[in-house]
């Protein structure tokens, strides 16, 4: 169909004036006339109708056209180059997941190879932030349904906890729901419990349970509480630092030996690359990673030992209506340790299995004799008249004192105003070392560690060296988290704290053991057994071998010596002779119906106020070729020939009719 469109102008036809509207051309080749293309007198451009366009008005447009196309292509670049592995990642998460396969946690074992801890079967249920709907309407009705299956599980009174209600809230009120990692809602849960779980939340997108290994405690009368410690779950702090290693449901060493030894129990965990469904469970296999099994460790406690410490420990503590107490029993050939205990204690399974009981924690840390202090090697303590050895092989060592040295006990000495007495009224009489030891003669220690007219004592810069010497004011270095290293005072130190000079009087209060200087019942059984094996002084532990559970072999454990031949021979023997003399006719001889010979020494520790002293004892048997020493101390319980010594002889007596 013909119109106006269809006319065809040709150059010919415009030239000759045929074009009908056009009567005439202008100068620069456009036709000015009336007719139906345009009014008389307009300007037509014979290319295009319409008016004329500028040409920097295109070029302005075309470079916007430009930089849009430029910033689109950029953002395309960005995040395919950049961002797609991220994104591949989240798609790739809706279909291929990596799950852990959590490595088993090493056993420990006592010296007979007896198990101390199990591994059972534990589950925790677990919920996906990116398997949760986005749609608000979903993510309520998910909710909704996951609190009520939780209610009938676990609540009697038909609501949860409230640290549970708002972890669950927390999570579905985040709009950033996209993470692959899972968040734990409950742990610690038991075979009968999961199995419920597993029916109720099958059909909810996101939760599940995971499976993972509880560790339980074999632990009668909570005798290895201290020792081995406990386990607990992991933080989210503490797994920030530790991801890669740890997973958010394992668990972790908390105190103890399984803090300690955390490394080698934890093992190695490993992975598995599974196909799961739009609820996020698992279709298909993809690869496993095997884990590597955390290495199990034999310890040199003997159980049976162990037990027995921890009743006689009860027995005094409760019988007496005491605070506390603590027992150290070493190996004084090796320093492997027979037995560590302290009272009160606790059960380290209330911190592994199920729930932890708010209000049973809460008694317990509110107790005032705290059970949560491992008294062994954290309780610092005067040490009394326990110290006296280790301060006679000073005097020895330094020419002080020899076997010949007697001085005159009065019943004390007096300097100035000042008078520091005997525990003897009326004094000891004519006294040498072995009296001196035998029976605790503070006079000659006052003589010995500070002087006395013309006696030249040790002084207290000796005294502090010859401590060193012994591992006093430091940590023994026993594979145990929490260890003290105890105090002893000098004259810098009283100046720089108390703004005091240093007297006489301080030296001699530290030449029997009180004063400025504390001590833990580690540090006495140790230097105790440096003076039992004639002068070497060993590292105390635990661990004696650890075992490979894949290829089954055991590795021993190596242990340094911290001081070997701190003392000459002779002089050793001297001050043995000495401990042996108050088992014979001294402060201990309470022991000396025992049926095989036994060394020591008793110490009565002054607290000051109305309290009672601390009761000391430490020692060692047989007397000839040591093969143990025990160190005994009740908080306030009186003088060392009270408590301590009868404490002792038990033990003594159940190792050599049980244990030797």
């Amino acid at each position: 169909m013909a119109g106006i469109f269809d006319i065809k102008l040709k150059d010919k036809d415009i030239k000759d004036g045929k074009v009908p509207g056009f009567s005439q051309k202008d100068k620069e080749g456009s036709f000015v006339g009336a007719g139906p293309l345009g009014p008389e007198g307009s300007k037509i451009n014979r290319n295009r109708i319409g008016p004329p366009v500028k040409r920097r008005r295109v070029y302005v447009i075309a470079t916007i056209c430009l930089i849009v196309v430029l910033l689109i292509l950029s953002y395309v670049i960005y995040l395919q180059v950049f961002k797609g592995s991220y994104f591949r990642n989240i798609a790739e998460g809706n279909r291929i997941r990596t799950v852990p396969v959590i490595a088993k946690r090493g056993l420990i074992y006592d010296k007979e190879e007896r198990p101390l801890t199990k591994n059972r079967a534990n589950f925790s249920l677990i919920i996906v932030p990116g398997d949760i709907p986005g749609e608000k309407e979903l993510r309520q009705e998910l909710k909704d349904k996951l609190i009520l299956n939780l209610e009938k599980i676990y609540s009697q009174e038909g609501e949860l906890e409230a640290d549970l209600y708002n972890k669950i809230n927390s999570i579905f009120n985040n709009k950033k729901l996209y993470s692959s990692q899972p968040e734990v809602l409950i742990s610690k849960i038991d075979y009968l419990n999961a199995m419920k779980l597993m029916i109720v939340t099958n059909d909810l997108v996101g939760i599940k349970l995971r499976s993972n290994a509880l560790r339980e405690y074999i632990n009668p009368e909570n005798s290895f509480s201290h020792v081995l410690g406990y386990v607990d779950n992991i933080t989210k702090e503490e797994y920030k630092h530790l991801k890669g290693k740890y997973t958010i449901t394992d668990f972790i060493g908390r105190t103890g030996i399984e803090k300690y030894y955390e490394g080698e129990l934890k093992g190695k965990n490993g992975a598995k690359r599974i196909e799961v469904d739009y609820l996020g469970r698992e279709k298909k296999v993809e690869s496993i990673t095997p884990s590597i099994p955390g290495k199990g460790l034999i310890l040199s406690l003997d159980s049976d030992l162990q037990i027995k410490t921890i009743e006689v420990l009860k027995k005094y503590v409760q019988g007496y209506d005491l605070g506390a107490g603590a027992i150290v029993i070493l190996n004084p050939k090796n320093g492997e340790i027979l037995s560590l205990a302290s009272w009160p204690t606790y059960d380290n399974n209330f911190f592994t299995v199920g729930s932890k009981d708010k209000l049973t924690y809460e008694e317990m840390s509110s107790n005032p004799s705290n059970p949560f202090v491992f008294r062994s090697i954290a309780g610092e303590y005067p040490p009394g008249s326990t110290i006296k050895p280790v301060w006679a092989l000073a005097g020895l060592s330094e020419g002080v004192i020899n076997e010949n040295t007697t001085i005159l006990s009065t019943g004390g000495i007096g300097v100035k105003q000042w008078f520091f007495a005997d525990w003897k009224s009326g004094g000891h009489g004519y006294v040498d070392l072995v009296k001196a030891l035998a029976e605790s003669v503070n006079t000659f220690f006052y003589y010995l560690g500070g002087g006395y007219k013309d006696f030249i004592g040790l002084g207290i810069e000796s005294l502090k060296n010859y401590a060193n010497v012994f591992g006093l004011s430091q940590k023994t270095g026993i594979d145990l988290p929490s260890e003290s290293d105890g105090f002893l005072a000098d004259p810098e130190w009283k100046k720089r704290i108390k703004n005091e000079s240093w007297y006489i009087g301080d030296t001699y209060h530290v030449a029997i053991g009180q004063g400025d200087i504390l001590v833990t019942p580690l540090q006495v059984a140790n230097y105790t057994s440096a003076i039992a094996n004639g002068g070497n002084l060993w590292r105390p532990h635990l661990v004696t071998h650890m075992l490979d559970a894949q290829s089954g072999e055991v590795e021993k454990i190596n242990y340094n010596a911290i001081n070997k031949n701190i003392a000459d021979k002779k002089n050793i023997e001297l001050v043995q002779k000495g401990l042996k003399a108050a088992v014979d006719w001294g402060s201990a001889r309470y022991l000396d119906s025992l049926s095989f010979q036994v060394a020591g020494k008793t110490g009565t520790a002054e607290v000051g106020g109305n309290k009672n002293p601390h009761s000391w004892f430490t020692g060692y048997a047989p007397f000839k070729n040591p093969e143990i020493v025990v160190t005994v101390i009740f908080e306030n319980g009186g003088e060392g020939t009270k408590l301590a010594v009868p404490a002792s002889y038990e033990i003594f007596k159940y190792w050599h009719d049980n244990i030797r």
